[in-house]
């Protein structure tokens, strides 16, 4: 039986990027995929890790946590989320070998129920590592999404310029001509 369909507005960010858009604005109220774990499927199937992860509870309430740590991270501080994305990593490592095709880093966890959450604080501790100037918010004021800014010039300022870049410049338009 095929997953249910993504319903999130952005999808396909890095890992860490694609937690925290688990939760957007929807009709005007925050919506979460990561409600209940039949959502966790979902942003599993999503993420390209239900092959090697079964969504139950306890994953469940492990993604969350990385969730809130890399929120309060990305949108708060380095200094406040620094100790809670390190709780998270605190339940598995990374070993590295060598094999026939070359070096690998496989990741070794205490619990499998904290893979997803444990790989997604460590890919942004990679994104920390290669662009932390381009990891962004999303501009308009009542969007939650973030996204990682691959534009030539760095300057991209919406998740999607279809909707929220739309949105500010149809407000920013009304404006104008209300004034006039």
């Amino acid at each position: 039986m095929p997953a249910p369909r993504d319903p999130r507005p952005l999808t396909g960010e890095p890992l860490a990027l694609d937690l925290l858009n688990t939760q957007w604005m929807g009709e005007g109220t925050l919506q979460d995929l990561l409600a209940d774990v039949d959502g966790l499927r979902v942003w599993l199937d999503s993420a390209g890790l239900s092959g090697d992860h079964v969504a139950d509870g306890r994953m469940l309430r492990h993604v969350r946590q990385a969730r809130q740590a890399l929120r309060t991270a990305v949108d708060g501080s380095l200094e406040e989320g620094a100790p809670l994305v390190d709780a998270v990593l605190e339940h598995g490592r990374v070993r590295v070998a060598l094999t026939p095709q070359g070096p690998v880093e496989r990741p070794e966890l205490g619990d499998p129920d904290w893979g997803p959450a444990w790989l997604a604080a460590r890919n942004y501790l990679e994104l920390l590592g290669t662009a932390p100037d381009r990891i962004r918010s999303c501009a308009h004021e009542s969007c939650v999404l973030h996204f990682l800014d691959t534009s030539r010039n760095g300057t991209r300022r919406w998740c999607s310029m279809a909707t929220c870049g739309n949105r500010a410049k149809a407000s920013r338009h009304y404006a104008r001509t209300k004034d006039a």
